[in-house]
């Protein structure tokens, strides 16, 4: 059984289709990627998997359980964990309070524990301020962690938003446009991070990439979108080699 089972997966807004009859299998341990021209439909796929859209119709199954329709809390309860194309980080907070809140999922207090700094408050605050520093120093940011999150440059702020994300506890990361902004050292680098969390944290990871040498040197297998719909899937390089590909990017 695949880790994500999506089915005839579609969205209309008005009049217009956006998605339609989306499928895709993703394999526990995957690196999979998600492809295509500008406007295909891509983040709406990302958005109907986290729900942030609610589909039209179609089903969405993680880990064998049936997420389709449930709010964006749920799911990532559930174990679907993204990042985004504009890093959306808590700028005024500082790198280590960003990832403690994607520990809120595993660590709770009460808001009386809270507000009365309760014995248990305390307790749990500890445990976060652990882990939070444990995930950040796999990242090399274990010495930043005291910095505000608005101060680290471009390229580690994407690691701080992969480790926020890693922190919630997913089955599947979503990553939309990793390398959006990036020059090359900073790509290969991510790259490389890339690699790292799948074997590290035993992650199945999903990634919307513009960039063709980052899709090509480490997705194993791809989907490709054109105007909503699904134009090829299989392993990278016949993908990529696929004539209708190659036409719905160059044009004719």
């Amino acid at each position: 059984m695949a880790l994500l089972e999506v089915k005839n997966l579609g969205i209309s807004f008005g009049g217009l289709r956006a998605v339609d009859s989306f499928e895709i299998n993703i394999e526990k341990g995957q690196l999979y990627g998600l492809i295509g021209p500008n406007g295909a439909g891509k983040t709406t796929v990302f958005n109907l998997l986290t729900g942030v859209y609610k589909p039209s119709d179609g089903k969405i199954s993680l880990d064998g359980k049936n997420i389709t329709g449930k709010g964006t809390i749920e799911i990532n309860q559930a174990g679907i964990a993204r990042t985004f194309q504009n890093i959306r980080l808590f700028k005024e907070l500082t790198v280590l309070d960003n990832v403690k809140v994607g520990l809120h999922n595993s660590y709770t207090y009460s808001t009386a524990e809270g507000i009365f700094r309760l014995p248990r408050f305390f307790k749990v605050e500890k445990k976060m301020k652990e882990k939070a520093l444990e995930l950040l120093k796999v990242f090399d940011l274990d010495q930043e962690a005291d910095y505000l999150a608005s101060n680290l440059p471009y390229g580690k702020q994407r690691k701080l938003e992969i480790a926020r994300a890693l922190a919630t506890g997913p089955k599947l990361l979503l990553l939309d446009e990793p390398a959006a902004g990036m020059n090359p050292n900073e790509t290969k680098e991510l790259m490389e991070t890339i690699r790292f969390v799948r074997d590290t944290f035993e992650m199945t990871i999903l990634l919307i990439e513009h960039d063709m040498k980052l899709v090509s040197g480490i997705c194993e297998e791809l989907t490709v979108l054109n105007f909503g719909q699904v134009l090829a899937q299989g392993k990278t390089q016949e993908v990529l080699n696929n004539p209708q590909v190659i036409k719905a990017y160059l044009g004719e």
